[in-house]
């Protein structure tokens, strides 16, 4: 059974592959496959890969350049998220013998990454976060970098148009990071005058979020995601004209979108009750194709020149393969395939705000009620799909039932639900929890006596206000790099998650301390009856260090029952054994909890 576990989190697995815009046959794709998730070039012509990066915890962010000779990714220290983008030749190894890495603006000292936008010859825009506020910076490899936007609220580059001349980036100057704005920028050519000037702005207003995706192909029509209905639907704007076309697809659920190479279509993603459909709209006859991909997840997707579309594809049940529509596998990592695991089951329960999704993996084995984790996912903006997830599959295998609830702040069910948690920041994501938690036990489902909460980052938070908020609901929890004392974690992280506690709260904890404290881990310490597992990164710039031994310590002083595993990398890791590691800790806590560990009696430490 450990070996079956741990095979999936060890098989090889690529990503979905990018291709350079003037070179398609030149891919870029992120891969598992040297145990250390790095960055990997792919010849389609010749059929030659090669691992591009070499680093002790892995590399995340890299682009390709649009004519495909530069690879850029960036660079920071023990997974802390501050440093700078390199660049290297497409197509060397991470050892630099053939072209090492370079820094192509030197004058930009580090920050935290605020988006990248690749153009011709060497040129990029390069977005910057740091604690003065969001700044974005243009040149060409080598020379000088001129400020083209800055401001002491968050933004992100989002890209630039193909001739180079247009700059798309959102910003929040309204002073809400979680509800952005879209601003287009004309770039000046070096010399005298600014740098920049602005074309036009598109914001819908307080509590409406505006995304800028990408330009059209050849043109200047800015692919913009919108709110307006109440959801993410697709919004084509021209910055020059003012002129916009929203996108009716009849679709229900929330969208995503791109381009097709030949701007002649848009390619939709369609999420509806975790699970992620693909179609193609057609921008001239506004005829909608669905792709016939199978049920599940499809979590990128791309369109090539030839018409066809790359994506990547999962289930709860069947590990990810990246697929054509022309029916093939596109690229397939080395090794042995991941075991497969059980598929997820839809829950609808009644909550205080209305009806809560949930997904439920049960074991093949075993009788109810069975003992049972909710495995609470982090963000808040994000949810819990069909997809595959090896850490879902570990807890089936050793015979825990696994509920991840789709709470209110999630993703995928509108903008109403994503924002209800403002003003009341955890404290409403737990009665949605909550909800679920006692349809488990009252439909016979889980053991109250044997029954977990888990999660990491924003999920590992929750669970800890749960074991606080709720002692009596709870056998034991799981916090993996949480948010454990608010006020001290705004501290200390870095500025652009500051912003977003600002909107979330509707100020900062010198503005509204009252709102922190009640929303904060360690104000309920002093309740926490159940044994308690946290898992924390040394160098965490989200929910950093500092906040978890406050924590701890006060646990410590209270002589609360917990363990603590603390590992040398940041949010998490990209280091498959030490993702074993963490895993194998976990289980080991809850078993020996629940007394399914042989010698320990149930909330035996």
């Amino acid at each position: 059974m450990g070996e079956r576990w741990q095979d999936r989190f060890r098989a090889g697995r690529v990503g979905l592959p990018s291709w350079a815009r003037e070179a398609p046959d030149r891919s870029l794709f992120r891969s598992n496959i040297s145990g250390t998730w790095e960055l990997h070039s792919w010849d389609r012509a010749t059929g030659e890969r090669r691992q591009l990066t070499k680093r002790p915890h892995g590399t995340e962010d890299g682009a390709l350049d649009p004519a495909g000779a530069w690879v850029w990714w960036f660079d920071d220290t023990g997974g802390d998220e501050f440093g700078v983008w390199r660049r290297q030749p497409f197509g060397t190894g991470p050892d630099g013998s053939e072209g090492p890495a370079e820094t192509p603006l030197p004058d930009l000292p580090p920050s935290h990454a605020g988006g990248l936008a690749l153009g011709a010859g060497g040129f990029a825009v390069v977005g910057r976060s740091t604690g003065s506020g969001f700044s974005a910076h243009a040149g060409t490899a080598g020379g000088p970098a001129r400020t083209v936007y800055a401001h002491r609220c968050e933004g992100w580059v989002a890209d630039l148009s193909d001739d180079g001349s247009l700059l798309a980036l959102a910003h929040s100057e309204h002073g809400d990071s979680r509800h952005m704005a879209v601003r287009v920028l004309r770039l000046r050519a070096e010399g005298g005058g600014p740098a920049a000037e602005p074309v036009a702005d598109l914001w819908d207003g307080s509590g409406l979020d505006l995304a800028p995706v990408a330009f059209e192909p050849g043109g200047r029509r800015l692919l913009v995601m919108h709110e307006r209905d109440g959801r993410r639907a697709p919004l084509l704007w021209d910055p020059v004209t003012g002129e916009e076309r929203g996108i009716d697809t009849g679709l229900s659920g929330e969208l995503r979108a791109d381009w097709t190479p030949d701007a002649a279509a848009l390619l939709i993603s369609q999420e509806t009750r975790g699970r992620v459909l693909l179609h193609r709209y057609d921008l001239a006859t506004g005829v909608l194709t669905p792709f016939d991909v199978p049920p599940g997840v499809v979590s990128a997707a791309t369109a090539r020149p030839d018409g066809t579309v790359e994506y990547s594809w999962s289930s709860s049940a069947h590990p990810p393969v990246v697929r054509s529509t022309s029916g093939s596998v596109v690229l397939e990592p080395e090794g042995p395939a991941a075991p497969p695991s059980v598929p997820a089951r839809d829950v609808h329960v009644d909550g205080p705000g209305g009806g809560v999704h949930a997904l439920v993996s049960l074991p093949e084995a075993g009788e109810r009620p069975l003992p049972a984790v909710f495995v609470v996912h982090g963000g808040p903006q994000m949810q819990d799909d069909d997809s595959f997830m090896p850490d879902v599959a570990a807890w089936v295998d050793h015979g825990f039932a696994v509920v991840r609830v789709n709470y209110r702040g999630s993703t995928g069910y509108g903008t109403a639900w994503r924002d209800a948690l403002e003003g009341r920041v955890g404290i409403t994501e737990l009665e949605d929890i909550t909800a679920v938690r006692d349809w488990a036990v009252g439909s016979g489902l889980a053991d109250p006596d044997r029954l977990l909460i888990e999660g990491g980052s924003w999920g590992g938070y929750l669970a800890l206000l749960a074991l606080g908020r709720r002692p009596g609901d709870w056998t034991a929890g799981i916090a993996a790099v949480p948010i454990a004392d608010y006020e001290a974690a705004y501290a200390d992280q870095m500025e652009a998650l500051r912003a977003f506690d600002r909107s979330l709260f509707g100020g900062s904890p010198d503005e509204v301390p009252e709102l922190y404290r009640a929303s904060s881990p360690i104000t309920y310490a002093a309740d926490v009856r159940a044994p308690v597992l946290v898992l924390a990164g040394e160098n965490d710039p989200r929910c950093p260090i500092r906040q978890v031994d406050n924590y701890l310590a006060r646990l410590a002083e209270l002589g609360s029952p917990h363990e603590v595993y603390r590992f040398d990398a940041g949010h998490g890791s990209f280091v498959v054994e030490e993702r074993i590691r963490q895993t194998a800790v976990e289980l080991d806590f809850a078993l020996r909890i629940t007394g399914q560990r042989e010698g320990a009696a149930p909330g035996a430490l």
